[in-house]
C-alpha cells in the first residue's frame, strides 16, 4: 500500500463548528517599518508575511505607517467613514430590492468597504481601476452618481450601460473604472497593459488591478505578475483575500505557499501585506505604493486581509459552508467600528453623530433609490425601445442593420 496521500484543505470550522481564527498570525499594529519607495523585490518578505497595521488594541495610531501617514486631517478621516457608511447603506438597500425581486442579482461588500474606500481616495484623475466585482466602494468614494450605478443595477433608462451588462458589471472611465469582467482574472492583465501604455505614453498616471483570493488560481494572475516583472510598468496589483472564493476556503486557493503577497517574490515584484480592516492602514500603503508606481519604481502588489462578512452574492447561502457567527469571530474587527472608535477616540466623533450620520445616509440612499426606481424595476418595468439594441456598436450603423430596425419598424 502506497503512503502518498492527497491534501484537502479544510476551512477553519464547519457549520455545525465554533469559528477558530487561531491559526492566524496577526502583527502587532505599528511593528513594520515603511519600505524605500525603490524596494526590491528579494528585500520584501518581512512584508508579505507579515502584516502592516497602524491601529492598536486601543484604536490609536502607532508606529512607522503612522508616523508617515502624518496628521490626518479630521475631515479626511470623516469623510472615509462616510463612504463606508454610505456603502454599507446602498447594500442594504439594493439587498432589500434583490429580496422584493425588483433587481436580478446583487453582490454585498459587508466588511471589505475601507479597502475601496481607503484606495479611491488616494489616486488621481486619470488614474484606472480594473476591478473585479464587489469593488463598487471605488466608485462610492470616487463619487459616482447613485443615479447611474443603481439604474445600472435595475437595467432602466438610468443605466448609463443601457442594460448590456450584468447587474453589477459597472463602467465608468471618467471616474476610472474600467469595465467589470465576468471572466475572474482578465482585469489583471488589462491592468497592466494599460499601465505600459500610461508608461509609453509618459501621461504620469497609473493603473490598479483588483483580484480575489480565489481568483488568483487563474493564469490571467501568474500572466500578469510575469508581464509586470518584466516590463516594470506604474501599476499597483490589489488581492482582496476576504477568506471565501464562493463558498470555497482561501486555503484551497493558497495551497501551502505563506500568504499571496509572497507569490508575487518569485516574480521579483515588490509585495506588502495589509490588515483591510485598518482604514489608517489602508489609507498609508495605498499613498505609498501608487506614489511608488507613479514615480516609476515599478510594479507592487498589495494583498488586503480582510473577511467578507455577507453572502458571496444575492445567490448564495454561506450557512451551507460556514461556521454561525463566523464574522464576528474575525480577529480584525469591523472596518467601520474601527474608524468610528479611532475618531471618538480623537475627539472628532462621537456615538451620537455617528447614529445621525448612518440615519442622513440612509436616507439619501434610500430617497435616490426611489427615484430610480420610478424609471423601471423587474417588479414595474419600464421597458426601453427595442431600437436601442442597434446603439453602441458601431461608430456608423452598417447597411444591414439599418434595413432591419427599419424592418422593426424603428
Amino acid at each position: 500500500m502506497s503512503d502518498v496521500k492527497l491534501n484537502f484543505p479544510h476551512p477553519p470550522a464547519r457549520p455545525d463548528q465554533t469559528p477558530d481564527f487561531s491559526d492566524i498570525e496577526i502583527s502587532p499594529a505599528g511593528s513594520l517599518p515603511v519600505p524605500a519607495l525603490d524596494v526590491a523585490g528579494q528585500d520584501c518578505w518581512p512584508f508579505a508575511v507579515g502584516m502592516i497595521r497602524v491601529l492598536d488594541e486601543g484604536n490609536k495610531a502607532v508606529g512607522p505607517w503612522a508616523e508617515y501617514l502624518g496628521d490626518v486631517p479630521a475631515d479626511t478621516l470623516r469623510q472615509g467613514l462616510r463612504d463606508m457608511l454610505k456603502m454599507r447603506a446602498l447594500d442594504r438597500r439594493m439587498l432589500n430590492a434583490q429580496r422584493q425581486g425588483k433587481t436580478s442579482f446583487y453582490l454585498l461588500c459587508t466588511g471589505e468597504e475601507a479597502i475601496g474606500c481607503g484606495f479611491q481616495r488616494q489616486l488621481q484623475d486619470g488614474d484606472m481601476n480594473f476591478p473585479t466585482y464587489r469593488q463598487q466602494t471605488l466608485l462610492i468614494a470616487a463619487d459616482y452618481p447613485l443615479e447611474a450605478l443603481m439604474g445600472q443595477l435595475y437595467s432602466n433608462d438610468l443605466d448609463p450601460l443601457g442594460g448590456r451588462q450584468l447587474p453589477i458589471m459597472h463602467s465608468a472611465r471618467d471616474y476610472g473604472f474600467f469595465s467589470i469582467s465576468g471572466n475572474l482574472g482578465t482585469q489583471y492583465v488589462q491592468a497592466v497593459g494599460w499601465a505600459m501604455a500610461c508608461a509609453l505614453q509618459g501621461n504620469g498616471k497609473i493603473a490598479a488591478g483588483w483580484i480575489g483570493d480565489g481568483a488568483t488560481a487563474s493564469n490571467d494572475f501568474h500572466s500578469a505578475l510575469l508581464s509586470a516583472s518584466t516590463y516594470q510598468p506604474p501599476v499597483v496589483l490589489n488581492v482582496v483575500n476576504n477568506q471565501w472564493a464562493i463558498s470555497t476556503n482561501t486555503a484551497v486557493a493558497k495551497g501551502k505557499g505563506e500568504t499571496y503577497a509572497a507569490r508575487a517574490l518569485g516574480y521579483g515584484v515588490p509585495a506588502v501585506r495589509v490588515d483591510g480592516n485598518d482604514y489608517l492602514a489602508v489609507l498609508a500603503v495605498s499613498r505609498w505604493a501608487i506614489e511608488r508606481a507613479r514615480k516609476g519604481y515599478g510594479p507592487i502588489l498589495v494583498e488586503w486581509f480582510t473577511y467578507r462578512a455577507a453572502a458571496h452574492s444575492t445567490s448564495d447561502d454561506p450557512s451551507a459552508y460556514r461556521a454561525k457567527d463566523e464574522a464576528k469571530a474575525w480577529p480584525l474587527g469591523d472596518p467601520v467600528e474601527r474608524l468610528k472608535m479611532h475618531l471618538i477616540a480623537r475627539g472628532d466623533w462621537s456615538e451620537e453623530r455617528h447614529v445621525q450620520a448612518e440615519a442622513e445616509l440612509l436616507d439619501e440612499v434610500s430617497q435616490i433609490q426611489k427615484k430610480v426606481e420610478a424609471h423601471g424595476t423587474f417588479v414595474d418595468p419600464k421597458p426601453t425601445s427595442p431600437a436601442e439594441i442597434f446603439n453602441g456598436v458601431y461608430a456608423e450603423l452598417p447597411e444591414h442593420l439599418r434595413r432591419q430596425r427599419q424592418e422593426m419598424g424603428y
